[in-house]
């Protein structure tokens, strides 16, 4: 279980953070903005100044929300930290993002394995006010509330190569808009200079197939040429896409495989799951 507490907000939707909380926000904001310039797809970028994000103290959701509604009538959902498969899915399907109200502390600055609340609105808000990003995030919900608990192990898979762990060509170069890469310092580097990292063109059918670590720099990232080819792979036809990766099996992990006591850690059960150093591979309990 996570050792972090989500903060309640009032009746008013505000959240009480103290100073430390406040300083912790604004370093990790500056940090990665002076990272993301050159590296951010524009559609994020632009995101960001559709938000307009406090830079000196954590954002409140219900100023998030008014301009998300505004962009694509989605809106932040304050949640206790980590949630259930099931009612992860039935937010997205209702417009609503989760986020937990905790924020890192000093001496997990760098990375932490719990989504906090810099990695959900930093991160993730930006590009829910694109209204193709949007649109396919909401899809993506719905196909999960409908989906059985090993089919939602593998659109997990899904989530994490795309809206945690996804690049997208541009005209000019290559550029991030993974929530997962876009809040972390080392990943945003890593993932589009690094000539270990793998980049290779989004295939719906490979990303079914591909474990993934959740505690390492990802060794392999999914390139898709525009938010339309995400958009278009979210329907029901995933269904079936499922069922061909299960027939076919997995790819060989391209990481080594930690054990203990003869079990493989490697995935969540969940985008939104607990995820500790001991996670176990293929546990569908959702």
């Amino acid at each position: 279980m996570t050792a972090y507490v989500a903060k309640l907000p009032d009746a008013n939707g505000m959240v009480s953070y103290d100073e430390i909380e406040n300083d912790t926000w604004s370093f990790l904001y500056s940090r990665q903005m002076n990272l993301i310039q050159q590296r951010a797809c524009a559609e994020y970028l632009n995101g960001l100044d559709i938000l307009g994000l406090n830079r000196f103290a954590v954002p409140q959701l219900p100023d998030v929300n008014k301009a998300l509604r505004n962009a694509t009538g989605w809106e932040v959902a304050a949640v206790p930290a980590l949630i259930p498969f099931a009612e992860f899915f039935q937010l997205l399907a209702d417009r609503k993002f989760p986020a937990a109200t905790f924020i890192r502390t000093p001496n997990e600055i760098d990375y932490l394995q719990e989504p906090d609340i810099f990695h959900e609105i930093f991160g993730h808000c930006p590009l829910l006010t694109d209204p193709v990003f949007a649109n396919f995030v909401h899809n993506y919900g719905k196909m999960g509330v409908k989906a059985s608990p090993i089919q939602r192990r593998y659109l997990a898979r899904v989530f994490w190569f795309t809206v945690e762990f996804g690049l997208i060509q541009t005209q000019q170069e290559q550029r991030v808009y993974g929530a997962g890469i876009l809040s972390s310092p080392s990943e945003t580097v890593y993932s589009l200079e690094d000539s270990k990292a793998k980049r290779v063109p989004f295939s719906l059918q490979r990303a079914l197939r591909t474990p993934y670590r959740i505690d390492i720099l990802q060794p392999q990232y999914f390139v898709i040429d525009s938010f339309e080819q995400l958009f278009e792979s979210m329907n029901e036809s995933i269904f079936d896409e499922i069922e061909q990766a299960i027939e076919l099996g997995d790819f060989e992990p391209l990481f080594e495989v930690a054990s203990q006591n003869g079990k493989v850690t490697t995935e969540r059960e969940s985008p939104k799951a607990p995820a500790s150093k001991k996670q176990v591979f293929e546990q569908h309990d959702c």
